[in-house]
Protein backbone atom coordinates (compact mmCIF):
# COMPACT_ATOMS: atom_id res chain seq x y z
CA UNK A 1 0.00 0.00 0.00
CA UNK A 2 1.63 3.26 -1.29
CA UNK A 3 -0.44 5.96 0.83
CA UNK A 4 1.73 8.12 3.01
CA UNK A 5 -0.02 8.39 6.69
CA UNK A 6 0.39 12.37 6.12
CA UNK A 7 -1.83 12.28 3.12
CA UNK A 8 -5.07 11.47 5.86
CA UNK A 9 -6.07 12.19 9.19
CA UNK A 10 -8.72 10.80 11.68
CA UNK A 11 -12.04 11.85 12.04
CA UNK A 12 -12.46 11.01 15.68
CA UNK A 13 -15.94 11.66 15.49
CA UNK A 14 -16.93 9.15 13.17
CA UNK A 15 -13.75 6.82 13.01
CA UNK A 16 -13.50 7.42 9.53
CA UNK A 17 -9.62 8.31 7.35
CA UNK A 18 -10.64 11.66 6.46
CA UNK A 19 -8.58 14.42 4.84
CA UNK A 20 -7.90 17.67 6.60
CA UNK A 21 -9.26 20.84 5.57
CA UNK A 22 -11.48 21.33 2.62
CA UNK A 23 -11.03 24.07 -0.38
CA UNK A 24 -14.35 24.55 -2.35
CA UNK A 25 -14.13 25.54 -5.92
CA UNK A 26 -16.73 26.70 -7.84
CA UNK A 27 -16.65 25.88 -11.46
CA UNK A 28 -20.16 27.14 -13.26
CA UNK A 29 -19.06 26.60 -16.86
CA UNK A 30 -21.93 24.93 -19.34
CA UNK A 31 -19.49 25.27 -22.68
CA UNK A 32 -18.48 21.84 -22.80
CA UNK A 33 -21.83 20.64 -22.53
CA UNK A 34 -24.86 20.40 -25.17
CA UNK A 35 -27.97 21.97 -22.88
CA UNK A 36 -28.03 25.41 -20.94
CA UNK A 37 -28.40 25.23 -16.90
CA UNK A 38 -25.46 22.95 -15.54
CA UNK A 39 -23.48 26.68 -15.17
CA UNK A 40 -25.98 27.19 -12.08
CA UNK A 41 -24.48 23.79 -10.75
CA UNK A 42 -22.45 24.87 -7.45
CA UNK A 43 -24.99 27.75 -6.77
CA UNK A 44 -27.32 24.98 -6.84
CA UNK A 45 -25.14 22.55 -4.73
CA UNK A 46 -24.51 25.62 -1.74
CA UNK A 47 -28.08 26.41 -1.65
CA UNK A 48 -28.73 22.82 -0.70
CA UNK A 49 -26.32 22.94 1.92
CA UNK A 50 -23.59 20.79 0.72
CA UNK A 51 -21.03 23.44 3.09
CA UNK A 52 -22.80 22.84 5.93
CA UNK A 53 -23.40 19.15 5.48
CA UNK A 54 -19.57 18.58 5.45
CA UNK A 55 -18.92 21.12 8.50
CA UNK A 56 -21.37 19.05 10.57
CA UNK A 57 -19.33 15.66 9.57
CA UNK A 58 -16.31 17.57 11.44
CA UNK A 59 -14.20 19.40 8.78
CA UNK A 60 -12.98 23.21 7.91
CA UNK A 61 -14.94 23.83 4.58
CA UNK A 62 -13.30 27.22 2.86
CA UNK A 63 -15.55 28.16 -0.03
CA UNK A 64 -13.26 29.81 -2.26
CA UNK A 65 -15.95 31.12 -5.02
CA UNK A 66 -16.72 30.67 -8.87
CA UNK A 67 -13.68 31.11 -11.42
CA UNK A 68 -15.15 33.75 -13.88
CA UNK A 69 -15.74 31.61 -17.26
CA UNK A 70 -17.79 34.04 -19.85
CA UNK A 71 -21.16 33.27 -21.09
CA UNK A 72 -21.72 31.30 -24.77
CA UNK A 73 -23.45 34.54 -25.40
CA UNK A 74 -20.07 36.46 -25.82
CA UNK A 75 -17.93 33.59 -27.76
CA UNK A 76 -18.24 32.32 -30.69
CA UNK A 77 -17.73 28.28 -32.03
CA UNK A 78 -14.33 28.81 -33.90
CA UNK A 79 -14.54 24.85 -34.48
CA UNK A 80 -18.14 22.73 -34.01
CA UNK A 81 -15.75 19.54 -33.32
CA UNK A 82 -14.25 21.37 -30.40
CA UNK A 83 -16.80 23.44 -29.25
CA UNK A 84 -15.41 26.76 -27.28
CA UNK A 85 -11.68 24.80 -26.46
CA UNK A 86 -9.76 28.26 -26.51
CA UNK A 87 -12.29 29.62 -23.30
CA UNK A 88 -12.48 26.14 -21.89
CA UNK A 89 -8.83 25.36 -21.82
CA UNK A 90 -8.52 28.57 -19.98
CA UNK A 91 -10.65 27.94 -17.29
CA UNK A 92 -9.67 24.58 -16.87
CA UNK A 93 -5.62 26.19 -16.56
CA UNK A 94 -6.91 28.24 -14.09
CA UNK A 95 -8.34 25.26 -12.23
CA UNK A 96 -5.83 23.25 -11.89
CA UNK A 97 -3.55 25.70 -10.76
CA UNK A 98 -5.96 26.01 -7.35
CA UNK A 99 -6.31 22.33 -7.59
CA UNK A 100 -2.98 21.68 -6.71
CA UNK A 101 -2.74 25.07 -4.40
CA UNK A 102 -4.78 23.91 -2.50
CA UNK A 103 -3.20 20.40 -2.29
CA UNK A 104 0.66 22.16 -2.06
CA UNK A 105 -1.20 23.57 1.43
CA UNK A 106 -2.77 19.99 2.62
CA UNK A 107 -5.77 20.92 2.13
CA UNK A 108 -8.97 18.72 0.31
CA UNK A 109 -9.80 20.48 -3.07
CA UNK A 110 -13.86 19.83 -3.76
CA UNK A 111 -14.64 20.80 -7.34
CA UNK A 112 -18.34 21.71 -7.64
CA UNK A 113 -19.08 22.00 -11.24
CA UNK A 114 -20.67 22.89 -13.90
CA UNK A 115 -20.36 20.14 -17.09
CA UNK A 116 -18.12 17.13 -16.55
CA UNK A 117 -15.34 19.31 -18.39
CA UNK A 118 -13.95 20.43 -14.58
CA UNK A 119 -12.38 17.06 -14.44
CA UNK A 120 -9.85 18.22 -17.49
CA UNK A 121 -8.68 21.32 -14.86
CA UNK A 122 -8.64 19.22 -11.83
CA UNK A 123 -6.97 15.90 -12.96
CA UNK A 124 -4.49 18.59 -14.18
CA UNK A 125 -3.81 20.34 -10.95
CA UNK A 126 -3.75 16.61 -9.07
CA UNK A 127 -1.70 15.44 -11.80
CA UNK A 128 0.87 18.55 -11.30
CA UNK A 129 0.91 18.39 -7.35
CA UNK A 130 1.70 14.08 -7.57
CA UNK A 131 4.33 15.18 -10.29
CA UNK A 132 6.14 17.97 -7.91
CA UNK A 133 6.30 15.61 -5.09
CA UNK A 134 6.73 12.08 -6.75
CA UNK A 135 3.29 10.72 -6.38
CA UNK A 136 1.61 8.97 -8.65
CA UNK A 137 -2.03 9.71 -9.03
CA UNK A 138 -5.77 7.22 -10.04
CA UNK A 139 -9.13 8.41 -10.61
CA UNK A 140 -12.30 7.02 -10.04
CA UNK A 141 -14.72 8.33 -13.03
CA UNK A 142 -18.60 7.07 -11.44
CA UNK A 143 -20.61 8.32 -14.63
CA UNK A 144 -23.17 7.30 -17.00
CA UNK A 145 -20.68 7.99 -19.74
CA UNK A 146 -17.33 7.26 -20.46
CA UNK A 147 -16.35 10.75 -22.08
CA UNK A 148 -13.47 9.05 -23.87
CA UNK A 149 -14.53 11.00 -27.78
CA UNK A 150 -11.98 13.21 -28.96
CA UNK A 151 -12.31 15.89 -31.51
CA UNK A 152 -11.73 13.08 -34.41
CA UNK A 153 -14.91 10.77 -32.64
CA UNK A 154 -17.06 12.95 -30.92
CA UNK A 155 -20.87 12.91 -32.49
CA UNK A 156 -21.37 16.42 -31.36
CA UNK A 157 -18.18 18.33 -30.86
CA UNK A 158 -18.96 18.72 -26.73
CA UNK A 159 -16.05 18.72 -24.86
CA UNK A 160 -17.79 17.69 -21.64
CA UNK A 161 -17.85 14.06 -23.55
CA UNK A 162 -14.14 14.44 -23.80
CA UNK A 163 -12.90 15.12 -20.40
CA UNK A 164 -11.51 11.59 -19.11
CA UNK A 165 -9.92 10.97 -23.23
CA UNK A 166 -7.95 14.71 -22.24
CA UNK A 167 -6.55 13.36 -18.78
CA UNK A 168 -5.54 10.30 -20.44
CA UNK A 169 -3.65 12.39 -23.68
CA UNK A 170 -5.85 12.04 -26.24
CA UNK A 171 -7.15 14.48 -27.99
CA UNK A 172 -5.86 18.72 -28.85
CA UNK A 173 -2.48 19.62 -27.16
CA UNK A 174 -4.62 22.89 -25.98
CA UNK A 175 -6.62 20.52 -23.47
CA UNK A 176 -4.27 17.39 -23.12
CA UNK A 177 -1.20 19.77 -22.40
CA UNK A 178 -2.10 21.74 -19.43
CA UNK A 179 0.93 22.26 -17.36
CA UNK A 180 3.19 21.32 -20.74
CA UNK A 181 2.46 17.64 -20.16
CA UNK A 182 0.77 14.61 -21.06
CA UNK A 183 -0.70 12.16 -19.83
CA UNK A 184 -2.11 13.26 -16.50
CA UNK A 185 -2.68 9.03 -15.64
CA UNK A 186 -2.50 6.00 -16.86
CA UNK A 187 -4.75 3.88 -17.84
CA UNK A 188 -4.15 1.64 -15.54
CA UNK A 189 -4.58 3.92 -12.89
CA UNK A 190 -8.05 4.87 -13.39
CA UNK A 191 -11.19 2.79 -13.22
CA UNK A 192 -15.04 4.03 -15.09
CA UNK A 193 -17.91 2.87 -12.62
CA UNK A 194 -21.50 2.94 -13.58
CA UNK A 195 -21.07 3.33 -17.86
CA UNK A 196 -24.12 2.26 -19.84
CA UNK A 197 -23.91 4.64 -22.28
CA UNK A 198 -20.62 4.67 -24.70
CA UNK A 199 -20.38 6.03 -28.17
CA UNK A 200 -19.67 3.83 -30.89
CA UNK A 201 -16.10 5.13 -31.71
CA UNK A 202 -15.65 5.33 -28.34
CA UNK A 203 -15.89 1.60 -27.33
CA UNK A 204 -12.46 1.23 -30.14
CA UNK A 205 -10.90 3.62 -27.33
CA UNK A 206 -11.47 2.31 -24.56
CA UNK A 207 -10.60 -1.29 -25.84
CA UNK A 208 -7.28 0.06 -27.04
CA UNK A 209 -6.32 1.43 -23.84
CA UNK A 210 -7.30 -1.43 -22.09
CA UNK A 211 -9.21 0.54 -19.25
CA UNK A 212 -11.45 -0.69 -16.17
CA UNK A 213 -14.90 -0.57 -17.25
CA UNK A 214 -17.25 -1.48 -14.98
CA UNK A 215 -20.51 -1.00 -16.83
CA UNK A 216 -24.32 -1.21 -14.96
CA UNK A 217 -24.41 -4.76 -15.99
CA UNK A 218 -21.11 -5.78 -14.11
CA UNK A 219 -22.75 -4.10 -11.39
CA UNK A 220 -25.78 -5.65 -11.79
CA UNK A 221 -23.77 -9.24 -11.80
CA UNK A 222 -21.23 -8.58 -9.28
CA UNK A 223 -22.91 -6.24 -6.97
CA UNK A 224 -21.43 -2.70 -6.23
CA UNK A 225 -19.71 -3.78 -2.81
CA UNK A 226 -17.39 -6.22 -5.08
CA UNK A 227 -16.80 -3.81 -7.71
CA UNK A 228 -15.65 -0.93 -5.52
CA UNK A 229 -13.60 -2.76 -3.36
CA UNK A 230 -11.90 -4.66 -6.31
CA UNK A 231 -10.91 -1.22 -7.77
CA UNK A 232 -9.65 0.43 -4.56
CA UNK A 233 -7.37 -2.77 -3.74
CA UNK A 234 -6.12 -2.88 -7.58
CA UNK A 235 -5.64 1.09 -7.11
CA UNK A 236 -3.98 1.23 -3.50
CA UNK A 237 -1.55 -1.13 -4.93
CA UNK A 238 -0.41 1.19 -7.65
CA UNK A 239 -1.19 4.53 -6.72
CA UNK A 240 -1.20 7.31 -3.51
CA UNK A 241 -3.31 10.18 -4.88
CA UNK A 242 -7.13 8.85 -5.88
CA UNK A 243 -9.18 11.59 -7.43
CA UNK A 244 -13.03 10.89 -7.48
CA UNK A 245 -15.04 12.75 -10.40
CA UNK A 246 -18.56 11.57 -10.02
CA UNK A 247 -20.89 12.51 -12.49
CA UNK A 248 -24.32 12.81 -11.14
CA UNK A 249 -25.87 11.00 -14.36
CA UNK A 250 -24.32 8.17 -13.03
CA UNK A 251 -27.35 8.26 -11.00
CA UNK A 252 -30.72 6.63 -12.35
CA UNK A 253 -32.52 10.11 -13.71
CA UNK A 254 -36.06 8.79 -10.93
CA UNK A 255 -33.96 9.84 -8.47
CA UNK A 256 -31.76 12.55 -9.79
CA UNK A 257 -33.94 14.28 -12.69
CA UNK A 258 -31.61 17.42 -12.78
CA UNK A 259 -28.69 16.42 -15.37
CA UNK A 260 -28.12 17.42 -18.65
CA UNK A 261 -27.77 13.93 -20.20
CA UNK A 262 -29.98 11.60 -18.46
CA UNK A 263 -29.27 7.57 -18.73
CA UNK A 264 -31.79 5.06 -17.45
CA UNK A 265 -30.80 2.29 -15.64
CA UNK A 266 -28.54 4.40 -13.28
CA UNK A 267 -27.34 3.18 -10.02
CA UNK A 268 -30.03 2.94 -7.14
CA UNK A 269 -29.66 5.52 -4.06
CA UNK A 270 -28.18 2.74 -2.04
CA UNK A 271 -25.94 1.71 -4.49
CA UNK A 272 -24.41 5.06 -4.95
CA UNK A 273 -24.16 5.75 -0.85
CA UNK A 274 -22.77 2.17 -0.68
CA UNK A 275 -20.04 2.95 -2.97
CA UNK A 276 -19.04 6.48 -1.53
CA UNK A 277 -19.44 4.90 1.90
CA UNK A 278 -16.76 2.14 0.53
CA UNK A 279 -14.34 4.89 -0.32
CA UNK A 280 -14.34 7.02 2.41
CA UNK A 281 -14.14 3.84 4.63
CA UNK A 282 -10.68 3.13 2.54
CA UNK A 283 -9.31 6.60 3.49
CA UNK A 284 -7.37 6.95 0.36
CA UNK A 285 -8.93 9.88 -1.31
CA UNK A 286 -7.69 12.92 -1.45
CA UNK A 287 -9.43 15.09 -3.95
CA UNK A 288 -13.29 15.24 -5.86
CA UNK A 289 -15.62 16.55 -8.32
CA UNK A 290 -19.16 16.65 -8.32
CA UNK A 291 -20.25 17.69 -11.78
CA UNK A 292 -23.71 17.82 -14.19
CA UNK A 293 -26.14 19.09 -11.66
CA UNK A 294 -28.84 21.35 -13.95
CA UNK A 295 -30.80 23.04 -11.54
CA UNK A 296 -33.63 23.89 -14.91
CA UNK A 297 -34.30 20.35 -15.65
CA UNK A 298 -34.49 19.66 -11.53
CA UNK A 299 -37.08 19.29 -9.50
CA UNK A 300 -37.25 21.89 -6.68
CA UNK A 301 -33.31 21.28 -5.91
CA UNK A 302 -33.86 17.26 -5.69
CA UNK A 303 -30.57 16.68 -7.42
CA UNK A 304 -28.77 18.93 -6.20
CA UNK A 305 -29.09 18.27 -2.23
CA UNK A 306 -28.94 14.69 -3.34
CA UNK A 307 -25.53 15.53 -4.72
CA UNK A 308 -24.61 16.79 -1.77
CA UNK A 309 -25.49 13.46 0.56
CA UNK A 310 -23.62 11.20 -1.88
CA UNK A 311 -20.82 13.98 -1.62
CA UNK A 312 -21.18 13.82 2.32
CA UNK A 313 -21.34 10.21 2.15
CA UNK A 314 -17.94 9.97 0.41
CA UNK A 315 -16.87 12.25 3.14
CA UNK A 316 -17.68 9.98 6.09
CA UNK A 317 -21.47 10.41 6.48
CA UNK A 318 -23.40 7.53 8.60
CA UNK A 319 -26.38 6.16 9.44
CA UNK A 320 -25.36 5.39 12.45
Amino acid sequence: MLFSPSLVTTNRKNGMACNRSIDMIGYPMDLGAGRRGVDMGPTALRIAGIQEKLECLGYSVNDLGDICIHSRQDLKISDPRLKYVDEIATAAQILADQVEKSLAQDHFPLCLGGDHGVAIGSIAGVSAFCRKNGRTPGVIWIDAHADMNTEKTTPSGNIHGMALAIALGLGDPRLTHLNGYAPKIQPEHSALIGIRKIDRLEKQTLKNRRLPVYTMSDIDRKGIDFIIGNILKNLKAHVDHIHVSFDVDSVDPLIAPGVGTPVSGGLTYREIHLLMETIAECGCMSSMDVAEVNPILDNRNTSAKLAADIVASSMGMRIL
